[in-house]
């Protein structure tokens, strides 16, 4: 943690005054409190809404319009290959090939179908690793591809807790339950962030020791896409899947997204449900039996781009390609420790940061863990103007996510918190 920190509002001004990326804030919507845009640090969980979402969804609802169903072909942006708009500027957040990775239904969808593809239990290989508290939807989609395997879940599921006492999860406690499971685990499917903690898991030992063990290594990315750097072609990861709506800033339910590693996605054998959408292009409306996939991530798709859920992810996608994960890292690091910097002085309330303090193990949230009355902290936060968010049982998480907020949204906070008397 740089000691340059100052907690004084002079200081924050000042830092958004030399932010090269200050001025994308201006790019988004901010809700409003008393006439005055909220400290907005729930982008965890929903990110804001580009300004530009409007405009490019009447240029759509236009274009239906006037083509009808020819706007598959003759739109500004042809429905036929839509999706197409994507594929690059994925590729260059989650560190991949553009053929890796494709925009498709939404996250817990594309969980399913990728683990009907990647999860091929044996009588002797059949087990899978996952951490302990993860997001329900993932607990409940492993559970049941265990359970359609005809598995039990509580033999077949081996969930990784944190040492008693701490909060978070070591990797090396991933790689020695790696280790120990051997030849019996089938599958490593963790959230590459986890939710709660904010810890960002190091994938690219966990996909190593992963694959040491003969096992398939796939990741939930909701809460790191458009978050924490992902070199996940170089990792070797297996595959991932995403949302769109919290880093992304595709508004709620915006479609997701999948990574297949190459070395799957260009193998016609690997096992998948097949729709229209995912056939060979070329020979798509011939309408004839006999599935050939798309090389690629492309070859997972089910059904037609659902073109205006995407059109706010076009516009958010654009935002992102005005910039770089590097240069949202390197605010992020100095934005996020400038927060943990002012909460660490904090005395009139009682909570602890359980996300890790080293910048490598953390993206931008923080996770505040109270000893009581985290539920009226939180509603007071809500009535001074601060979004942020509740989870049970008692910690409220807060990310200053780079693209939009400030140094000076920091600072407010801060000051709201240590003026809360209860």
């Amino acid at each position: 943690m740089p000691n340059s920190y100052i907690a004084t509002l002079e200081f924050a001004l000042n830092e958004d005054r030399i932010d090269i990326l200050f001025p994308f804030r201006e790019r988004f919507h901010f809700p409003q409190h008393n006439n005055a845009a909220v400290i907005y640090l729930c982008g965890n969980s929903l990110g804001l809404q580009p300004k530009s979402v409007s405009f490019l969804m009447e240029k759509e609802l236009s274009d239906w319009a006037n083509y009808g169903v020819e706007g598959h072909f003759k739109a500004t942006l042809p429905w036929f290959s839509y999706h197409h708009l994507f594929s690059e500027r994925l590729a260059k957040i989650v560190g991949a090939n553009k053929d890796e990775v494709v925009a498709m239904n939404a996250l817990t969808v594309n969980l399913h179908l990728l683990m009907l593809s990647f999860y091929r239990p044996t009588p002797n290989r059949y087990k899978i690793i996952m951490e302990a508290g993860a997001f329900p939807s993932d607990q409940y989609a492993i559970e049941t591809q265990v359970r359609l395997h005809g598995f039990n879940p509580e033999d077949a599921i081996i969930e990784i807790n944190p040492k008693k006492g701490n909060f978070l999860i070591d990797d090396a406690d991933f790689i020695d339950a790696i280790n120990a499971a051997g030849n019996s685990l089938a599958l490593v499917m963790i959230g590459g962030v986890n939710y709660y903690t904010g810890q960002f898991f190091n994938l690219d030992k966990i996909t190593k020791t992963t694959h040491n063990v003969g096992a398939i290594a796939g990741y939930d990315l909701a809460h790191a896409v458009g978050n924490v750097p992902l070199e996940l072609h170089n990792w070797d990861v297996d595959f991932a899947c995403w949302c769109s709506y919290k880093y992304l800033n595709s508004g709620p339910g915006g479609v997701g997204g999948i990574f297949v590693h190459q070395k799957h996605g260009n193998n016609p054998n690997v096992p998948r449900l097949a729709g229209w959408w995912g056939n060979d292009e070329t020979s798509r409306f011939k309408m004839t039996k006999g599935f050939i996939p798309q090389p690629g991530a492309a070859g997972w798709q089910m059904s037609n781009a659902p073109v205006f859920n995407m059109v706010a992810h076009n516009a958010a996608l654009d935002i992102f390609d005005k910039t770089n994960m590097s240069s949202l890292r390197e605010k992020s690091i100095k934005l996020t420790g400038y927060l943990e910097f002012l909460l660490k002085s904090i005395t009139n309330l009682n909570f602890t940061i359980i996300t890790p303090v080293e910048t490598e193990r953390r993206g931008c949230q923080l996770s505040l863990l109270f000893d009581d009355n985290g539920k009226k902290v939180f509603e007071t936060l809500t009535n001074n103007g601060v979004i942020a968010d509740w989870r049970e049982p008692n910690v409220i998480r807060i990310a200053p996510t780079p693209l939009y907020n400030t140094f000076e949204d920091c600072y407010r906070f801060y000051e709201i918190l240590r003026n809360i008397i209860l």
